[in-house]
């Protein structure tokens, strides 16, 4: 009997150890599968609801913070998810589609110049969906495009004066292309005033320059319950973009000054 019991108490205690074990790691691993679950669900809370995009986005609230020290206001002018949306902002840097799109938890498809969407990048332009506009004439059909898109629930951002702000804290005459893109769509307007961002050409090297940049979200505005037509909702909004930021206007832009296309 004493044999026995010499041969059991080994094999208890090695019983023992492994079931310990055993529940060690399934512990580590419902914990490990708790915090995944988590995280994905956190990401998937982004612009588009996929994983990737949540993940640029969260990444994007950091940079902003960080390189930029990008304060936000008006967030309570900020629909949650909305069904139509017109994004109105003006341009001040190659940097202002991150700082808007950082702080709307919806997807905001831009139009941008062609002449700035850089071949190198296509990769980006393509996975973004930017609606690119020929300024050599043909805006038509980004227009088109963009009208089709909202109409279909989306949102698109639109930068009225077309090229950056040169000099800084001005506004530029508004292109009429976005009268047009309000007037056929009917959507709610979200103008948003952007200051403080590097002013450095090309427009692009402000996404490594530092600054301390503001945005802010201004009323939305619904022109559906007007009468007016696309000329005058493009002079209604330059009217209304100088009036809240104070600053003078620039009617005559010169096109050979730095940035004068956007570049």
């Amino acid at each position: 009997m004493g044999e026995i019991a010499q041969l059991q108490w080994p094999l208890t205690l090695r019983t023992l150890t492994w079931a310990v074990e055993i529940g060690f790691w399934a512990i580590t691993a419902l914990v490990v599968w708790l915090v995944w679950a988590f995280v994905a669900r956190w990401l998937s809370a982004g612009p588009r609801g996929d994983f990737e995009t949540g993940l640029a986005w969260r990444l994007s609230q950091v940079y902003v913070r960080v390189v930029h020290g990008l304060r936000v206001e008006g967030l309570e002018h900020i629909p949650h998810q909305p069904a139509r949306l017109i994004v109105v902002a003006n341009h001040t840097a190659g940097v202002d589609p991150i700082l808007i799109q950082s702080a709307c938890p919806f997807f905001i498809r831009w139009l941008m110049a062609l002449d700035m969407r850089l071949p190198t990048l296509e990769w980006l332009w393509t996975w973004v969906d930017v609606i690119s506009v020929d300024r050599d004439g043909r805006e038509i059909a980004a227009a088109r495009e963009a009208i089709r898109y909202v109409a279909g629930g989306g949102v698109v951002g639109i930068f009225p004066e077309g090229t950056l702000e040169r000099p800084h804290r001005t506004i530029l005459p508004f292109l009429p292309g976005v009268g047009l893109i309000v007037h056929r769509t009917g959507a709610p307007v979200l103008p948003v005033l952007i200051e403080g961002t590097p002013q450095v050409d090309p427009a692009w090297t402000s996404l490594w320059r530092t600054s301390r940049a503001r945005i802010r979200f201004l009323p939305a505005i619904d022109y559906g319950a007007t009468a007016m037509h696309a000329g005058e909702i493009t002079a209604d909004l330059r009217a209304r973009f100088i009036a809240a930021s104070g600053w003078p206007v620039c009617d005559n832009p010169d096109p050979t000054t730095p940035g004068g296309k956007g570049k």
